[in-house]
């Protein structure tokens, strides 16, 4: 198969590829694991305390994953777990997590509210629209895969 659609989609990959690359990268340097940032970064993001299911869900990663990085970010004391409505637990920044979310995550989103911020308002939300498109199209279409 090789149309114009699957080339697109080939540099759609890369793109996504390597930006997840750069992220890398920037944890790399943060000395901070991939996952533990996405912890830290989600809490930064969607308000501190946060569920825990909403950390998995933003992550992206297995919810083994993310489990591992709220065990040793508790063990460094960089969060806290607490009860939640039902079953649920939220996850809560200490003043020592706080700190190094300040430290290391914001300035991170103030770099991406920057490159946001250089686009035209219809730019911004084209780009939005047509990635939540991609996103629910993608979602509805592989509902039915098995093995």
């Amino acid at each position: 198969m090789n149309t114009q659609a699957s080339k697109e989609l080939r540099r759609f990959n890369h793109l996504l590829g390597e930006i997840n690359g750069v992220y890398h990268e920037v944890s790399v340097k943060l000395g901070l694991p991939d996952s533990v940032m996405m912890v830290l970064y989600t809490l930064c993001s969607e308000g501190d305390p946060c569920p825990l299911q909403v950390i998995v869900r933003q992550s992206g990663a297995s919810k083994q994953t993310i489990n591992s990085a709220i065990r040793r970010l508790e063990r460094e004391e960089i969060i806290g777990l607490e009860a939640a409505a039902g079953r649920g637990k939220n996850v809560r920044l200490t003043e020592k997590g706080r700190e190094l979310v300040r430290r290391k995550v914001v300035p991170i989103v103030k770099i991406e509210d920057e490159i946001y911020a250089s686009w035209t308002w219809e730019e911004l939300r084209e780009h939005l629209e047509r990635t939540e498109r991609f996103l629910t199209a993608l979602k509805e279409k592989t509902k039915g895969l098995s093995m």
